[in-house]
């Protein structure tokens, strides 16, 4: 992992930045204060909120380039690749960046943190965007939480502090759904795409040997995370993307049954079920008729 940065604890990205931690598993830092510092990439092993309110410009983030916007908030979980090498220069960060453990999560509310927030799984292409009154509240919840780190250290500062943060991203979920709308032509044409990839997937046919299409075989044919995906999908139709994959499908099934001469078993092996079994039993989960009943209805 050549020319990475590991970030493992709070402390180590604060002493990248010349600041000191507020405490040993959160902190916040101004970046409107810090000195020009060189680019580099960071392996993150912590939590990561990062408001940046300066042209980064092109960074790495995986192994995708990103032109990250002036006023684009990325949410980094665990595991994750962010930054751009080195190009011999200083840069002079502007923004906010909250940083915290896993740790810090454990037994509290938010220890199903990338369940319950799924946009810490989005690509960096999907950050957030604020608009000029979100961008208020978000840096007023974010002053919220520096302001409780920064006080003495009593038996409710970690509750305190976790019901500060808990507040900044159920914020943000609400900006998300903003933004989703805000882009619904956008958003028109990816479903539009997404029931071109099914079809494609079940050219006329032919046979497929992996199965039912998963949402993370969609979401990548569209270039998009799959929790990003999820997510579109659910707030544009109303119901889940898995949900969708098989409502399309049941779709196809039912027109290939409906072909006269064709058997049930070329009908299964069409749509990648391993046995004709399997294909009857997920048919009736769905119709509440096993697929010869279905046949015998419409002919």
């Amino acid at each position: 992992m050549s020319g990475i940065t590991k970030i493992d604890k709070v402390s180590q990205y604060c002493d990248l930045l010349g600041t000191e931690p507020l405490h040993p598993l959160i902190t916040v830092v101004d970046c409107y204060k810090i000195r020009p510092i060189p680019h580099s990439r960071k392996l993150y092993n912590v939590y990561a909120i990062l408001f940046k309110d300066s042209d980064c410009g092109t960074m790495d983030y995986g192994r995708s380039i990103y032109d990250y916007e002036k006023g684009s908030v990325l949410f980094m979980a665990p595991g994750q690749v962010m930054g751009s090498d080195d190009d011999g220069q200083l840069h002079k960060p502007a923004g906010w960046a909250i940083l915290f453990h896993p740790e810090f999560l454990r037994g509290t509310r938010l220890s199903g943190l990338t369940r319950d927030y799924s946009f810490f799984s989005y690509n960096s292409n999907e950050a957030l965007h604020l608009s000029e009154k979100e961008r208020e509240t978000f840096t007023q919840c974010v002053k919220n939480i520096r302001a409780e780190l920064q006080r003495p250290v009593d038996r409710h500062s970690r509750q305190l502090a976790i019901d500060h943060l808990k507040l900044l991203l159920d914020n943000c979920s609400r900006f998300y759904d903003r933004q989703f709308i805000m882009r619904k032509n956008q958003n028109s044409d990816l479903l539009a795409r997404f029931e071109t990839v099914l079809e494609e997937y079940y050219a006329e046919g032919e046979g497929v040997p992996d199965g039912i299409p998963t949402v993370r075989y969609c979401a990548d044919k569209l270039c998009l995370s799959t929790n990003y995906f999820s997510d579109l999908v659910r707030k544009e139709t109303g119901i889940s993307a898995i949900k969708h994959i098989q409502m399309k499908v049941l779709e196809i099934a039912k027109h290939r049954i409906s072909v006269p001469g064709t058997s049930i078993s070329q009908v299964s092996d069409e749509m990648g079920f391993p046995y004709p079994q399997h294909f009857s039993r997920w048919f009736k989960n769905l119709t509440g008729m096993t697929p010869m009943k279905y046949r015998e209805q419409v002919s």
